[in-house]
């Protein structure tokens, strides 16, 4: 695999395996345990606190329930320099609740976890993928990927030593270029959420986590976030155009592990959903611990022989048992495999359920990049079909907030693949 700094020098992905629909998702868990490493595959406002405004001059809101900053048609510079305050964000889906009788649209999330922008590009080709197909997606941002490694003693990870961390730390270019990133994406309508820090799994990673320790993992991200210009020393990037502690409204964790406490600190910032769960099948979400869960979920693979999760590394360790570079003479068959997949993940919604697909990925070139070249697929093919909204998390957790809750519960009784009467689920 192409080494670039400040990205994984491993593979890291949920400690879980898929295998033939009949298993129970407890028993995947069993197998999945044995496989080891960190490995495995398979099966995935409102308003939180603000950072003070007007360049840190004490104005405005400095702490969760303080008073916002007043828009007033110009840009409101938060903390040091490093955010900013430029109105709502454009661009986003109005949601407004179902009429009776009334189709669902079908949604599609594509995520991305780590949001760098490497050598490779790859955080601006998706960016203007969506762009380019009236998309919007998830950017999940790793929280040191804008810390560089010289001020990498800031970093307190939970369990582990100051300044470590289970993936690589960027270079100062990188910083510049993933900045310009965050910007445009915002500015395009994309979400920006969190992949938290040091992407810590297995033994004492998010699993062994306590909430407070998760706490502090989530202000490390905002602070890291927030004082760029800091840390940097970066004098002639503006502002970001957004508010990190609004504008993140949630997250998904490392490997998938510790939702549980995770979510019980989430409820502090005032999230709203969490997608760190895995091996659901395609239903309707529904909320935990008043958060809506967006799991990665149970696609069918191999022509539906078996259902494996919905993320780029799941395929890669059922295909080359985990290896990044396998046989490259099996590339276009691999690719092949999970570009079918997907689409047979969506047609089973689009002419069923209507339930959301969510694809999660990395910006990794794994087996010759062909699970890059999937997605790229996969949007060209989905987001141009007539009814399907490829939103972001936040747009979708917006739009199930308007919908009554009955609507929602209906919708939540059907399965998969079933294609009802709306007149009876939507009333």
């Amino acid at each position: 695999m192409k080494s670039t700094s400040g990205r994984r020098r491993k593979a890291r992905a949920p400690r879980r395996t898929t295998r033939p629909q009949f298993l129970t998702l407890a028993a995947l868990l069993v197998v999945a345990s044995l496989v080891g490493g960190f490995l495995a595959l398979t099966r995935s406002d409102h308003t939180a606190p603000t950072a003070s405004a007007d360049g840190g001059k004490g104005k405005g809101s400095t702490s969760k329930g303080g008073k916002e900053p007043e828009w007033d048609g110009r840009t409101k510079v938060l903390g040091d320099g490093s955010t900013s305050y430029t109105g709502p964000q454009k661009g986003e889906l109005k949601p407004e609740p179902l009429k009776p009788g009334e189709k669902p649209p079908q949604f599609v999330v594509f995520s991305w976890d780590g949001a760098l922008e490497g050598d490779d590009h790859l955080f601006s080709h998706y960016r203007e993928l969506a762009k380019r197909y009236d998309a919007h997606m998830t950017f999940f941002l790793t929280g040191i990927y804008l810390l560089p490694k010289s001020k990498k003693d800031l970093y307190h990870p939970p369990q582990h030593p100051v300044g470590s961390a289970a993936i690589s730390y960027p270079t100062d270019e990188h910083i510049r270029t993933t900045l310009e990133q965050l910007r445009e994406a915002y500015e395009d309508g994309n979400e920006i959420g969190t992949h938290f820090n040091g992407h810590f799994c297995g033994e004492k990673g998010g699993g062994d986590w306590s909430v407070e320790e998760w706490k502090s993992e989530i202000d490390q991200f905002f602070s890291f976030v927030e004082k760029w210009k800091t840390n940097t020393g970066y004098t002639d990037i503006a502002p970001l155009p957004f508010d990190f502690r609004k504008q993140v409204t949630g997250g998904r964790a490392p490997c998938l592990e510790g939702q549980a406490n995770l979510l019980k600190a989430a409820k502090s910032y005032g999230w709203r959903y969490d997608a760190s769960s895995a091996g659901d099948f395609q239903i309707w979400p529904v909320k935990k611990n008043g958060i809506w869960d967006f799991p990665l979920q149970m696609l069918p693979y191999e022509n539906g022989k078996f259902q494996g999760l919905s993320m780029d590394f799941n395929f890669l360790y059922n295909q080359s048992e985990g290896e990044t570079e396998g046989d490259p003479a099996k590339y276009p068959q691999w690719e092949q495999q999970t570009v079918d997949s997907y689409l047979a993940g969506f047609n089973r919604v689009y002419y069923g359920s209507r339930a959301p697909l969510f694809i999660g990925n990395h910006f990794e070139d794994w087996n010759g990049g062909i699970y890059m070249k999937a997605v790229d697929q996969v949007v060209e093919k989905v987001c141009t079909k007539k009814e399907v909204k490829c939103v972001s998390f936040k747009e979708l957790a917006d739009w199930l907030d308007v919908q009554k809750p009955e609507t929602l519960q209906s919708l939540r009784n059907l399965d998969p693949a079933q294609s009802p009467d709306w007149s009876t689920v939507v009333k």
